[in-house]
C-alpha cells in the first residue's frame, strides 16, 4: 500500500510541476504558412513570433489552458489547450479587421513617428552609459558550460545498428525548450574562472579557477573551436560576430533600415518599468535576427533580449541560432550581463525533420566588483598556461563555485560518457574519426602516430609516382618533444627520400624551444617569396597530379638545420637559426641551376652549396591556440601576422659557396566590414644584398595548380619572374553572398561573391642575371611596370566548391604567357 501511495504522490508531484509546451504552424486560409505571426499564452509577456516557414515552438514553466496567435490584418485565432503538451498544432487566421486591443505588429513598419525607433535612438545615446563600461575597473566570476547534443533522437534513430551494444546512452535523452526537440547529451565541458579588466588601460585578462568534461581528456580543439565561433559580443555593437561572419545587431544603428521594430508591451521587470519592443528583418537572406527586448524605461538599458537567426540567413551547416541574454540591475540604475546563452542546431539540411547536433554555451557572471585598480604589470605577466591542480578540482570545488546547477540529463553524461568509453565498438568508432580528421593512426601502446596518410601518394615529373610513409612520436597533444619523419620512393627517378626532425619545449611559460633535423627530397621552391626551413613540409606543387604546362621547375634539395625560439611576450617570436643547404636541379635537361664558378671545372657549378643564418621576428597579436606542448594548433586564421627575417649567407664555412644578406617582412591582416564582408590581405618585401644565383634568389610565386591558393599568381608559371629586390601585395573580398541575395533567381543558392586583386613589382641586378647565365634561362623581373592580376569568383557552390576566373592584367607578350585560367577548391565553412 506504501508503494502505491509513493507512486500517486509522484505522479501528482509531476502533474503540478508539469511544464506547458506547445509546437505547431500558422498558416492562413489558402494553407500558407505566415511569417512572423504572434503566439503568446495569454495575459502574460511569454510569446514568441513564427519563423520564416510559420512553424513556433513554445515552452512555460508555468499551466496553460489556452494559446494567442495574432496578426495585423487577421482575426485573432484563441486555442484551447486539452493537454500540457500540444505538438504539431496547425494554427489558420481567417482575414478580419477586429483585433483584440493588444497584438504585434508585422509587415513593414514605418521609421517615422515610431515609438519603438524612438526608444531605440535613446539606447543608442546611452549604449555607452552602461554595465562595465561604467567603471575604470572590473572584476567579476564567470562560469560557462559547454555542451553538445545530437538532436532529433526519435525511435528511427536509436534502433539503428550502429547503436548495438550502446543502447543505454538513451537514458538520457531529453526535449529542447528552445525548439521542442528531442535531444542526446554526448559531451559537457566546465570552466570557472575569474575575470579582471581596466578600461583606462584597456587591458583584460581571465584566469582560470576549474575545467572539468565528461571524461575526453583530448578535447581542447574542440572547446577552443567552439569558443572562436561563440566568441563575446556586445548587443550593444552595430555587428555581432558569429561564425566569422557579421550579424547587424537589433541594437545597430543601421538597424532601422534591416529590422522592422514594433513596440509591443510594458510591464514591470524585477520591480523596473520595462518596455517590450519586437523586431524582425525586412528582407530575407540578410544576416539578421527576429525576436523581442525588454529595456528599462529610464537607464534605457536592455534588461532582457532574445535572438534568433533568419533562417535565410547565408550560413551553412546551421540550421538554427538561438540567443538569450539576461540582465540585472546593479544600485537601481546600473545594468550588468547575468546570463547569456546560445544554441546552435548544426545540420547538414535546413529542413526541420532532419537531424543534427546541438552546439550549446551556457555563461554566467556574478560578483561584480568595480574601481579596484592594479599595475599593468598584472595584466601582462606571463603565467605558466597549464596548472595541473586547476583540471583536478574535485566535486566539492564544483558544488561551491558552479554558477548554475547541471539539471539531471548534464549530470548524467558524466557516468554515461564514462561507461561508454569501455565499450569497443565506441572505441573503434572514435579510432576512425580520429584517423579522418588528423590524418594519422594512433598506436597509443608505444605512442606513436602513423601518417599522415593524405601524403601517401604524390606525383611530379621528376619522380613520377610517389609513394610516402612516416610518422611521429605522440603520447597526447600537450608532448613536451616531438620527433617525427618519413621516407618516400619516387618510381621514375627510383631514388628513395627522407626526413626527420625533433623539436624540445625546454621552458612551458616563455616557450624555449630547440629544433633541428634534415631532409633529402624534390621540392617546387617557386611558390613563395619567404624561403622556408621546414625539413617535414613540401609545397602544394611539389606533388600536384595535374598543372598547366609543364611543372618541370623542381629542385633536389638537401637541407639541415637547427634552431633556438623563444617568447618572451605573448604571440611574439623571436627565432635565431641556422640552415645548410644544398641545391641541384632534379630535372637538368628541362630546368637547371648552373652559375659561374671560377674554382669549378670548366668554370661553371651545376650545385649550389650555402650555410646561412637567420634571425626573425614572429608577431601574432590576438592570435588563439590550443595547447601548451611542443606544438600548438591555432583555432582560427583570423589574427594578423607580422614577419620579419635578416638571413646571412657566410662564404667557406662548411664550403658555403656565396657572402650575402637578406632581408624580407610579410605582413598579413583579415579585416571583418561589417555587412560587406570579410577581407583579406597580404604585403611582402624584401632585397638581396650580394651576388647570389637562381637558387638563392626569390621568384615570384606562380600556380600552375587548378587550385585556388592565396598569396599565389594563378596566371604565372614558376619561376617566370625572378627578383632579387619585390614588392607584392594582394587582397581578396568575400560579400558573402550580399549581391547574389538581390538577384531573384540566385538569392536561393546561397551563392558568395568573391573579387580579388594581385600585385607585384621587383627587379634583378645586371650581376646576378649575368651569374646564372649558364642556366640558359632568361631572368626577368616585374621592373617596367607593376605586374598585376584580378579575379572573381564564386563560392559556396553546393555549400562545398569555390571557382576563381583569373585574368592576367599585363606582360601578355612573354612566350607562353596565360592570360586566363580556372582555378577551384573544395572549402568547409559556415
Amino acid at each position: 500500500m506504501k508503494y502505491l501511495l509513493s507512486l500517486i504522490l509522484i505522479l501528482f508531484t509531476l502533474m503540478l510541476s508539469a511544464q506547458t509546451k506547445v509546437s505547431g504552424v500558422v498558416v492562413d486560409g489558402a494553407g500558407i504558412e505566415i511569417p512572423y505571426a504572434n503566439v503568446m499564452f495569454p495575459n502574460s509577456t511569454e510569446g514568441t513570433i513564427t519563423n520564416e516557414e510559420g512553424r513556433f515552438y513554445l515552452e512555460s514553466e508555468k499551466s496553460y489552458d489556452s494559446l494567442t496567435v495574432s496578426l495585423l490584418g487577421f482575426a485573432t485565432e484563441v486555442l484551447k489547450l486539452e493537454k500540457k503538451a500540444n505538438y504539431n498544432l496547425k494554427v489558420v487566421l481567417n482575414e478580419g479587421e477586429e483585433l483584440d486591443e493588444v497584438v504585434l505588429y508585422v509587415g513593414k513598419q514605418p521609421k517615422k513617428g515610431n515609438p519603438a525607433i524612438a526608444i531605440l535612438k535613446k539606447i543608442w545615446a546611452k549604449k555607452r552609459q552602461n554595465g562595465i563600461y561604467l567603471f575604470d575597473q572590473y572584476k567579476y566570476n564567470k562560469y560557462e558550460k559547454i555542451e553538445f547534443d545530437f538532436n532529433t533522437v526519435d525511435s528511427a534513430f536509436m534502433s539503428r545498428k550502429i547503436f548495438n551494444g550502446m543502447e543505454f546512452i538513451f537514458d538520457e535523452v531529453d526535449t529542447s525548450n528552445i525548439t521542442g526537440k528531442t535531444y542526446l547529451p554526448i559531451f559537457i565541458n566546465e570552466a570557472v574562472s575569474e575575470v579582471y579588466g581596466d578600461n583606462k588601460l584597456n587591458e583584460k585578462i581571465e584566469k582560470l579557477r576549474g575545467n572539468q568534461n565528461s571524461g575526453f581528456s583530448n578535447n581542447q580543439s574542440i572547446i577552443s573551436f567552439v569558443k572562436d565561433l561563440y566568441a563575446d559580443y556586445n548587443i550593444y555593437n552595430n555587428y555581432i560576430k558569429l561564425f566569422n561572419k557579421s550579424f547587424v545587431s537589433p541594437l545597430s544603428k543601421t538597424g532601422v533600415d534591416v529590422y522592422n521594430y514594433v513596440l509591443s508591451d510594458s510591464a514591470f521587470i524585477d520591480n523596473k518599468w520595462c518596455y517590450n519592443i519586437v523586431y524582425y528583418p525586412r528582407r530575407k537572406n540578410e544576416m539578421t535576427f527576429k525576436g523581442d527586448f525588454w529595456v528599462n524605461d529610464t537607464t534605457f538599458a536592455v534588461k532582457d533580449i532574445n535572438m534568433q537567426v533568419s533562417k535565410s540567413a547565408n550560413i551553412n551547416w546551421v540550421k538554427e541560432l538561438y540567443i538569450e541574454q539576461e540582465f540585472e540591475v546593479l544600485s537601481d540604475s546600473v545594468f550588468l550581463l547575468k546570463r547569456d546563452y546560445l544554441l546552435s542546431d548544426f545540420s547538414l539540411r535546413k529542413k526541420e525533420e532532419s537531424r543534427g547536433l546541438y552546439g550549446k554555451r551556457t555563461t554566467v557572471y556574478n560578483n561584480y566588483v568595480f574601481d579596484e585598480e592594479k599595475p599593468k604589470s598584472f595584466y601582462t605577466k606571463r603565467v605558466d598556461p597549464y596548472n595541473e591542480v586547476v583540471y583536478n578540482r574535485d566535486s566539492t570545488f564544483w558544488n561551491q563555485n558552479r554558477l548554475e546547477s547541471l539539471n539531471d540529463d548534464e549530470r548524467g553524461v558524466y557516468k554515461m560518457l564514462d561507461t561508454l568509453k569501455t565499450v569497443p565498438k565506441f572505441k573503434r568508432l572514435t579510432d576512425l574519426a580520429t584517423i579522418l580528421v588528423s590524418g594519422y593512426v594512433e598506436f597509443p601502446s608505444i605512442n606513436f602516430d602513423y601518417g599522415p596518410i593524405y601524403s601517401t601518394f604524390g606525383y611530379n615529373e621528376a619522380e613520377g609516382i610517389r609513394l610516402r610513409t612516416g610518422g611521429r612520436t605522440y603520447s597526447g597533444p600537450n608532448d613536451p618533444w616531438r620527433i617525427e619523419g618519413y621516407t618516400a620512393y619516387g618510381f621514375k627517378d627510383k631514388k628513395f627520400k627522407y626526413g626527420i626532425s625533433a623539436k624540445w619545449l625546454l621552458d612551458r611559460k616563455n616557450r624555449l624551444i630547440i629544433s633541428g633535423g634534415t631532409r633529402r627530397d624534390i621540392e617546387q621552391l617557386g611558390t613563395s617569396l619567404t624561403s622556408s626551413s621546414d625539413v617535414l613540409g613540401r609545397s602544394f606543387a611539389s606533388s600536384a597530379i595535374f598543372t598547366a604546362g609543364a611543372n618541370n621547375t623542381l629542385t633536389d634539395i638537401n637541407l639541415t638545420t637547427f634552431g633556438v625560439q623563444y617568447e618572451p611576450m605573448k604571440n611574439f617570436v623571436l627565432r635565431t637559426e641556422t640552415n645548410f643547404r644544398t641545391l641541384r636541379s632534379a630535372l637538368p635537361d628541362d630546368f637547371n641551376l648552373d652559375y659561374v664558378d671560377p674554382e669549378a671545372p670548366g668554370g661553371i657549378s651545376s650545385e649550389t652549396k650555402q650555410f646561412d643564418i637567420n634571425v626573425s621576428i614572429d608577431f601574432t597579436p590576438g592570435r588563439k591556440t590550443t595547447g601548451y606542448g611542443v606544438e600548438r594548433n591555432n583555432v582560427s586564421s583570423n589574427f594578423p601576422r607580422l614577419y620579419l627575417v635578416y638571413t646571412a649567407g657566410l662564404e667557406g664555412f662548411l664550403e658555403s659557396d656565396f657572402n650575402y644578406e637578406k632581408l624580407q617582412f610579410y605582413y598579413r591582416q583579415p579585416f571583418q566590414l561589417g555587412g560587406l564582408g570579410r577581407t583579406i590581405t597580404t604585403i611582402e618585401t624584401g632585397k638581396t644584398f650580394g651576388a647570389v644565383p637562381l637558387g638563392l634568389l626569390s621568384p615570384i610565386p606562380g600556380n600552375q595548380t587548378y587550385f585556388s591558393i592565396f598569396n599565389t599568381f594563378p596566371n604565372l608559371n614558376f619561376y617566370e619572374f625572378v627578383t632579387d629586390t619585390y614588392v607584392s601585395g594582394q587582397i581578396e573580398h568575400n560579400f558573402n553572398g550580399r549581391l547574389f541575395s538581390k538577384i531573384p533567381f540566385l538569392k536561393k543558392l546561397d551563392l558568395r561573391e568573391i573579387v580579388g586583386l594581385r600585385g607585384v613589382w621587383g627587379e634583378i641586378s645586371d650581376e646576378n642575371i649575368a651569374l646564372s647565365a649558364p642556366a640558359g634561362a632568361m631572368l626577368r623581373a616585374p621592373s617596367e611596370n607593376v605586374y598585376y592580376e584580378y579575379s572573381f569568383g564564386v563560392a559556396n557552390i553546393f555549400k562545398l566548391l569555390r571557382i576563381d576566373f583569373n585574368f592576367r592584367g599585363n606582360y601578355l607578350d612573354i612566350p607562353d604567357a596565360r592570360p586566363f585560367s580556372i582555378t577551384g577548391n573544395l572549402e568547409f565553412v559556415f
